[in-house]
């Protein structure tokens, strides 16, 4: 059975391959040709001739029936871990007849799924095929597959067929991002660069679309770091200032420790986590930027959500973590928390094989994740300071 194996495969690509009717028949073709030897009968060889002329026949027309098709894929829109990916082909039937009875098979990367298998009954002469389906995603990052195959056994179904189309497929499975109502992580950092401009060396400064700024009543969802506190005083209620950008001091940098070691499960998490805290602090208006070890300094929905869905850990170190900016560290390496710019956070993942004693003594506050914890309201308790 190991040796028929790769014959058929070998044979359904290359040419077409025996059906079970078509092994059937074969033999019954056989036995009435040895019979006929025997008996001179004429009757005999020409039931052989005829079943041999079938099986000739049911050889030749699917390999045919193939040849016409063409297949082309439509780009394969991103979506987050846990939505379905939309894939879409178009098959277009060349030939001057129908092609019917097709089977069509999408090759996916084992590590996103099985192969999909879609029935179609006919496709008419010089006109296309729509194929749309769906297929679940449950891990983050970027898949390629290149092959598409096209099998049939039409018309006569004694023999089947596959032959392969090239048909480049990209797919983008972006790490989920928690909604996080509060993120003392984030928060911090932009209090403290609000009162304090030790880390650029002057006041912060603020832009306005004209000269005059104005104030408006608080609304839910407004950043606290626009609170106008003096004139919220005077009114009784809350006030925040409106077209009123930072422009200094409010930058922050997402640092993902893609070079360091880590245990699979924990950098699925940190992964999440860094998108977390990123859309949280554009949430919060603050000016972010994402950095990993192989890409750098990068920003913008898209590309950080590319950026962590093709994130590895044990990445080959090709740029050096900014010193300039106050950076949320996220790592399972407790040794890196010392040689953080000032001002910076820290996530740590604890690795069993660390003690929890080296965090002694840290001069930056952070968040010890706990792995059988959930991570979203880990992200959004108080920082740990010894």
């Amino acid at each position: 059975m190991n040796i028929i194996k790769p014959i058929t495969n070998w044979l359904e690509i290359r040419a077409s391959a025996p059906a079970y009717t078509g092994w059937v028949l074969a033999g019954v073709a056989i036995c009435f040709f040895g019979a006929a030897i025997n008996t001179m009968a004429g009757w005999l060889y020409a039931i052989s001739g005829v079943s041999f002329a079938l099986l000739g026949i049911a050889a030749f027309l699917p390999p045919r029936s193939l040849t016409s098709l063409s297949v082309t894929r439509r780009p394969i829109q991103p979506v987050s871990a846990g939505d379905d990916l939309i894939l879409e082909l178009e098959i277009y039937n060349q030939s001057q007849q129908s092609a019917s009875l097709l089977q069509v098979e999408d090759i996916l990367p084992f590590v996103l799924g099985k192969p999909i298998k879609k029935a179609i009954e006919t496709i008419p002469s010089q006109e296309n095929y729509r194929c749309v389906y769906y297929h679940p995603t449950q891990k983050r990052g970027i898949y390629r597959w290149h092959t598409v195959e096209l099998a049939t056994g039409a018309p006569l179904g004694l023999f089947w067929c596959r032959r392969q189309r090239q048909c480049e497929a990209t797919a983008i499975v972006y790490p989920q991002v928690l909604t996080l109502t509060t993120c003392p992580l984030v928060d911090e950092v932009g209090q403290e660069e609000s009162q304090k401009s030790e880390y650029r060396g002057k006041p912060l400064q603020t832009a306005t679309s004209g000269l005059v700024r104005s104030l408006r009543p608080y609304r839910l969802g407004d950043p606290t770091r626009l609170i106008h506190w003096r004139t919220s005083a005077r009114y009784g209620e809350l006030r925040v200032r409106e077209l009123e950008t930072v422009t200094a001091g409010q930058e922050i940098v997402i640092a993902l420790d893609t070079a360091g070691n880590w245990h699979t499960d924990n950098f699925e998490q940190a992964v999440i986590a860094a998108a977390s805290l990123y859309f949280y602090a554009q949430h919060q208006q603050l000016q972010v930027q994402m950095w990993t070890a192989s890409t750098g300094l990068v920003k913008g929905e898209r590309v950080v959500l590319e950026t962590l869905a093709a994130a590895r850990l044990q990445e080959e170190p090709s740029n050096q973590p900014p010193q300039t900016y106050p950076e949320i560290w996220l790592t399972q390496n407790s040794l890196t928390l010392s040689i953080l710019p000032p001002g910076s956070r820290w996530v740590l993942w604890q690795d069993l094989s660390s003690p929890l004693e080296k965090l002694i003594n840290q001069d930056f506050p952070g968040i010890i994740i706990e792995t059988e914890k959930s991570l979203q309201p880990q992200l959004q308790k108080s920082l740990h300071s010894s």
